[in-house]
C-alpha cells in the first residue's frame, strides 16, 4: 500500500489521519482488499490537505466508514456481481456505525472530493478499465476514446491527468513507473503522424456529456 509520507499529509493532522487510516486499513484488509485500503488512504490524505480540513471535526470512525462507503459507491461494491462485494449492513457492522450516519458522511466525502464517474483517482483499476466515461477526452473539440489512440496520445493524456493510466502499458504500477521513460522515448523518436497532430492540437481535455 502507498505510504502516508508519500501523500503529503499535513503534520498537524498526521495523528488524526493515522487513526482514521488505521480503521480503514483494518476493515478493508479484513472484508474487502488491499486496493480499497489504498484508495481509502488516498481519500483520507486528500481530505486532510483541504483548508480547513473537515477531519478536524467529527468522530474518526464515522469518517473512516464514510470514506469506505463513498469509495464503495464509486466502485460498485454493493453490486452482488462485483468482486469484492459487501453490503451496507456489513459496513455498518464492521465499523459499528449506523447505516444512516454512514450514508450521510459518505455524501459529504463524495462532495468534498468530487467523486463521480469522472473521478479515476478514486476508482479501482478494474472499474476504470470498463468505465467508458473516464476514457473519453477531447482532441481539438472531438470526443475520442483514449484507449483507441496511439501511444503518444495516451502518454500525453496521462501526463495531463486526463486518464488514470496509459492503456497500452496496463493498469498495474508499470504505467506510472514507465511514464517518464515513455515520454522521453516519444520525444526522441522521429515525429509520427499522431505526434504531428498532437503538436497542432489546441486542446486536449476531458470530454463531458452535453
Amino acid at each position: 500500500m502507498i505510504e502516508l509520507d508519500e501523500l503529503k499529509v499535513p503534520k498537524g493532522l498526521r495523528p488524526v489521519v493515522d487513526e482514521i487510516v488505521g480503521l480503514t486499513d483494518a476493515m478493508c484488509l479484513a472484508v474487502l482488499d488491499e486496493e480499497y485500503a489504498d484508495l481509502a488512504r488516498r481519500a483520507v490524505a486528500k481530505l486532510a490537505r483541504k483548508r480547513p480540513s473537515p477531519l478536524r471535526g467529527g468522530r474518526r470512525v464515522t469518517w473512516a466508514a464514510g470514506v469506505v462507503y463513498a469509495l464503495g459507491q464509486a466502485n460498485f461494491l454493493f453490486d452482488p456481481t462485483s468482486e469484492p462485494y459487501a453490503t451496507a449492513d456489513q459496513l455498518s457492522e464492521a465499523f459499528g456505525v449506523a447505516k444512516s450516519t454512514i450514508g450521510s458522511k459518505a455524501k459529504q466525502v463524495r462532495d468534498l472530493l468530487r467523486i463521480s464517474p469522472f473521478s479515476p483517482e478514486f476508482q479501482r483499476a478494474d472499474v476504470a478499465m470498463w468505465n467508458p466515461l473516464i476514457w473519453i477526452i477531447e482532441v481539438n473539440g472531438l470526443a475520442v476514446d483514449a484507449r483507441h489512440l496511439p501511444l503518444d496520445f495516451q502518454a500525453e493524456a496521462f501526463e495531463r491527468g486526463l486518464i488514470p493510466y496509459i492503456p497500452a502499458l496496463g493498469p498495474d504500477g508499470t504505467a506510472a513507473r514507465e511514464r517518464s521513460q515513455v515520454t522521453r522515448t516519444i520525444t526522441a523518436a522521429a515525429p509520427s503522424d499522431a505526434a504531428e497532430l498532437m503538436e497542432r492540437c489546441s486542446e486536449l481535455n476531458r470530454s463531458s456529456p452535453q
